[in-house]
């Protein structure tokens, strides 16, 4: 009889041990999500790469092992101080530590379950966004004026630094305004709201106001080499378009804004992707004066197809009553069409006020 019992006194601890292997594939798989890329100096030594070659990428934006792998060998090139050979090396290098071929579908979508998102202040908003503002990718909101752009980034610039359990990236915030419309003052019922210390909130938020689009995009660069040392979960651009609405004037120099805010775009996608954070744009809208939009929308965002294909989220707000606004989610890859209610209060984006 003891022989007997002996195989199901032992499988309950191998299903124990099952679910501790599983449990731990979890931890790895969310770790792996949220991970830091490797800095630049993991491939010192290899193939006789020096620290000086280190520096001179540093200087020249690189500043993880990821960004050498995605980058062109043109690219390199272009770098002053680094030749041909030497950029073969650098890819072989960066390549040896970092995949860049083939995956599974499995293994993919494991990773993507993983990725945290970050809680926008609204259940239902959340909801249509499928839990919040994604990483890794580019979240684009547009507007007319005063339907709630600039009210839902302060408040994700707080959300954002909470921990995962409660809806956050656990990480800081990197603010780039163009329109002058960041207000630290606002941050502060927010964060009470959520019962964060203020102080410790508006630390973690690294603030810069562009004054220009070349400006705009240099302080692209800034915000790798900041990524590379300290956790972030959220980057904001509010507007990404208003610079270049301003700076570019007519027919004759679209294509050269379109070039410009493509060039900006991409290096913008190679920052949530290299450093897996989430990333929201607003943008600003143009009237629609075509007669065959009479019952359509009578506005349309700015920057054309290259910013509809450099977003994989796009959500449009209009105007409610009273402090009521509404979300009507236009475009995701895994997302319906959908619509939710929000409310714009003191402490921020919250749930609608249905009364």
């Amino acid at each position: 009889m003891a022989a007997m019992m002996a195989p199901s006194m032992a499988a309950a601890p191998m299903g124990a041990a099952e679910d501790n292997m599983e449990a731990e594939e979890e931890e790895e798989l969310l770790a792996h999500a949220q991970q830091q890329p490797m800095p630049l100096t993991r491939i010192e030594g290899i193939d006789g790469l020096k620290s000086k070659d280190i520096r001179i990428l540093m200087d020249a934006g690189y500043h993880t092992v990821e960004s050498v792998a995605r980058a062109t060998l043109k690219d390199l090139q272009l770098v002053n101080g680094i030749s041909e050979q030497k950029a073969d090396k650098l890819k072989a290098a960066a390549a040896s530590l970092v995949p860049t071929g083939f995956t599974s579908a499995f293994a993919l979508a494991e990773t993507q379950a993983a990725m945290l998102k970050v809680h926008t202040g609204c259940k239902a908003l959340d909801e249509i966004l499928g839990g919040g503002i994604e990483q890794g990718s580019i979240t684009e909101v547009y507007g007319e004026y005063r339907t709630g752009k600039s009210q839902l980034c302060h408040t994700l610039a707080v959300t954002c630094q909470l921990s995962p359990d409660k809806g956050g990236g656990e990480g800081k915030c990197l603010y780039i305004d163009t329109e002058g419309t960041f207000r630290p003052g606002r941050l502060a019922p927010i964060a009470e709201r959520f019962k964060m210390n203020v102080q410790d909130v508006l630390e973690n938020i690294a603030y810069a106001r562009a004054h220009n689009t070349e400006h705009q995009t240099d302080l692209l660069a800034h915000a790798a080499a900041m990524m590379a040392d300290s956790r972030f979960s959220l980057v904001i651009v509010d507007s990404v378009t208003n610079l270049y609405r301003s700076e570019y004037n007519g027919r004759g120099e679209l294509s050269a804004r379109q070039v410009h805010l493509g060039r900006f775009l991409r290096q913008l996608t190679r920052i949530a992707e290299e450093f897996q954070v989430a990333v929201l744009v607003t943008n600003q809208v143009q009237a629609v004066v075509d007669g065959g939009m009479a019952y359509g929308p009578t506005f349309k965002p700015i920057g054309g197809h290259i910013l509809a294909h450099a977003t994989t989220t796009r959500l449009q707000l209009q105007k409610g009553r009273g402090d009521t606004r509404k979300a009507k989610l236009i475009c995701n890859p895994g997302l319906p069409e959908r619509d939710a209610l929000f409310g714009i209060t003191e402490a921020g984006v919250d749930d609608a006020n249905d009364k």
